[in-house]
C-alpha cells in the first residue's frame, strides 16, 4: 500500500474545498426553483462544469493523494486494499472539512442568491417515488463513478493518461442524468457541507445509504470480475500518470583546456 502524508491529507481538503465551492456556485447560478423547477433548470451546463472540474483537480492533485476528493472512493480503495485503514479516515475527514469550507465558501459570495438553492443543497425531486428511488439514483451513479476511477487508476491494463478525462466525463454524465432526480450528488461529502451550511439536509440516508452501496458493488466488480488475477493489495497503486524518470546531466567531452 503506498505510504500517504501530511501532503495528500492537504491535497484532498483543498480538492474537495475546490470540487464543492464551484459545483454549489453553478447550483446556485444556474438551477431554477420552483413547482417546475427541473424543466428551467440547464442541467447540461451543471454537468458539464461538473465535468471540466473534476478533471483539473485530478490533474492537480492526482499524484500527491490519487485524487479522491469523495468518502465513497476512499472507501473502494479501503475495500480493495489500495489505501491504510488510518490514512482512508483521515482522507474522509479531510474531505468532510474541505466540503463544509467550500459550501461556506459559496455562501459568503452568494448569499442572496444561493437561499433559494439553500446554497447548493442536494434533495430528492418529486419526480422520485420517495427516498428509497433516491438512494437508488445515488447507488448507481456512484457505482459508475466509482468502478470507473477503480479501473483507471489501479488497474494494469488502463491507459493512465485517460484517467482523468474518463472519470470527469463520467461524473458529468451522470450529473446530467442525476441531478434533476437527487441533485446529482454522488458523494456524501458533496451532499454533507451544502446540506450543513444550507441547513436542508435532503432525506439524509439516500446520501449515505446511496454512496456506500454503489461503492461496495464498484469496488466487489473490479476484484472479482475485472481484475480478478491482478495485483497483490500490497501493490502500489499506479499514479494517474506514471512519473517521467529524471535523465542523467550529460557530461562534457571536452578535455580540460
Amino acid at each position: 500500500m503506498q505510504e500517504r502524508g501530511l501532503a495528500a491529507y492537504l491535497a484532498e481538503l483543498i480538492g474537495t474545498l475546490l470540487l464543492v465551492f464551484f459545483i454549489t456556485s453553478v447550483v446556485v447560478l444556474y438551477v431554477s426553483t420552483g413547482g417546475q423547477a427541473q424543466f428551467g433548470t440547464d442541467f447540461a451546463v451543471i454537468g458539464l462544469v461538473h465535468a471540466f472540474l473534476l478533471f483539473g483537480l485530478i490533474v492537480m492533485f492526482g499524484v500527491v493523494s490519487g485524487g479522491h476528493f469523495n468518502p465513497a472512493v476512499t472507501l473502494a480503495a479501503l475495500a480493495i486494499r489500495r489505501i491504510k485503514p488510518l490514512d482512508g479516515v483521515i482522507y474522509m475527514l479531510a474531505q468532510l472539512i474541505g466540503a463544509v469550507a467550500g459550501a461556506y465558501l459559496t455562501k459568503l459570495l452568494l448569499h442572496d442568491e444561493g437561499l433559494a438553492t439553500n446554497y447548493g443543497a442536494a434533495h430528492v425531486s418529486g419526480l422520485l417515488a420517495g427516498n428509497f428511488a433516491g438512494m437508488v439514483v445515488e447507488a448507481i451513479g456512484t457505482f459508475a463513478l466509482v468502478l470507473v476511477i477503480l479501473t483507471a487508476v489501479y488497474s494494469e491494463k488502463s491507459f493512465k493518461e485517460w484517467a482523468p478525462l474518463a472519470i470527469g466525463t463520467t461524473l458529468g454524465f451522470i450529473v446530467m442524468v442525476g441531478g434533476p432526480l437527487t441533485g446529482g450528488s454522488f458523494n456524501p461529502a458533496r451532499w454533507f457541507g451544502p446540506a450543513l451550511v444550507g441547513s436542508e439536509w435532503g432525506g439524509v440516508w439516500p446520501y449515505l445509504l446511496g454512496p456506500i452501496v454503489g461503492s461496495g458493488l464498484a469496488a466487489a466488480v473490479y476484484r472479482f470480475v475485472l481484475e480478478p488475477g491482478g495485483l497483490p493489495p500490497t501493490e502500489p497503486p499506479e499514479h494517474v500518470r506514471p512519473p517521467v524518470p529524471k535523465r542523467a546531466t550529460p557530461t562534457s567531452d571536452k578535455p580540460a583546456s
